[in-house]
C-alpha cells in the first residue's frame, strides 16, 4: 500500500501544476479583456503615443536593419519553416506523435485566433508598410502572438525532454528574449502600437497554455490511468489473500 501512496503523490504534483496553469490562463484572459476594452475606448492611446515617441528617439540606419532582420524571425513564412523543421525533428528523433499534433494545433490554432481577433477589434495600424508585413488590422500583433506560441512551445518541449538542466534554462531564456525582441521590433518599425504587442503576447500566452495544458492532461491521464488500474488490481489481490 505504501507504493500506492507514493504513486498517487507523484501523480498529484503534475495535476496541481495543471490547475495553476489553468488559473494563469484565466488571469491572462481577464488582463487581455481589460486591455482590449481600454483600446476600444481610446483610453490607452496616450500611453501608446508616449512609448512610440520615446522609441523614435533611438532610431538610426544601422538599428533599422537589425530590427528588420529580427522582425522576420516572427513572420508567418519563417515560423512556418521552423514548424516544419520541428515536426521533422520530433518525428525522426522521438516519434513524438502527440508533440507533433499539439505543435500543429498551437501554431494553426494560434494563427486562426489571430485573424479572428484582428477582425473583431479592427484597429488600424500606426503605419502601413508591406515590406515589413505591416498590412491589415493591428490589434493584436500577429508577430508577437505567433512568436510567443512557437518559441514558447519549443522551449516547453525542450524543458520536458531529458536534456541537461542548463540546456533547458538556456532554451527558456533564449525563447523569452526572442519573443520580447520581436515584439519590440514591431513598435520600432511602426507596424504596431505597444498595446498591440502586449495584447499579442497575452493572447499568445493564453493559447500556448491551453495547448500545453491539454497535452499535459492527455499524458497525465494516460500514465495515471495505468497506475490506478495497477493499484486497483493490487488491492483486489491483497483482499483475496486476507
Amino acid at each position: 500500500m505504501e507504493l500506492n501512496k507514493q504513486e498517487l503523490k507523484q501523480a498529484g504534483l503534475p495535476f496541481l501544476l495543471m490547475i495553476a496553469g489553468a488559473g494563469m490562463s484565466i488571469l491572462f484572459i481577464v488582463i487581455f479583456s481589460e486591455l482590449a476594452e481600454e483600446m476600444l475606448e481610446n483610453e490607452i492611446n496616450a500611453i501608446d503615443e508616449a512609448v512610440i515617441q520615446r522609441i523614435n528617439k533611438i532610431e538610426n540606419g544601422t538599428l533599422d536593419q537589425i530590427m528588420i532582420f529580427v522582425t522576420e524571425l516572427g513572420s508567418v513564412w519563417f515560423l512556418s519553416l521552423c514548424t516544419l523543421a520541428a515536426i521533422i525533428a520530433l518525428w525522426v528523433k522521438a516519434k513524438d506523435k502527440l508533440g507533433i499534433l499539439f505543435l500543429l494545433i498551437a501554431i494553426g490554432g494560434g494563427g486562426a485566433l489571430t485573424k479572428l481577433l484582428k477582425y473583431l477589434y479592427a484597429r488600424g495600424r500606426p503605419s502601413i508598410n508591406p515590406e515589413i508585413d505591416a498590412i491589415g488590422y493591428s490589434f493584436p500583433s500577429g508577430h508577437s502572438m505567433g512568436s510567443l506560441i512557437f518559441y514558447g512551445f519549443i522551449a516547453y518541449l525542450i524543458a520536458r525532454s531529458s536534456r541537461k538542466l542548463l540546456t533547458k534554462w538556456i532554451a527558456i531564456i533564449v525563447a523569452g528574449f526572442l519573443v520580447v525582441w520581436i515584439g519590440f521590433t514591431r513598435i520600432y518599425l511602426g507596424a504596431h502600437y505597444p498595446s498591440d504587442v502586449l495584447a499579442g503576447h497575452l493572447a499568445g500566452a493564453i493559447w500556448l497554455l491551453i495547448s500545453i495544458l491539454t497535452l499535459e492532461w492527455i499524458k497525465w491521464k494516460k500514465v495515471n490511468s495505468i497506475k490506478v488500474t495497477r493499484i486497483f488490481k493490487q488491492i483486489i489481490n491483497q483482499s483475496k489473500n486476507i
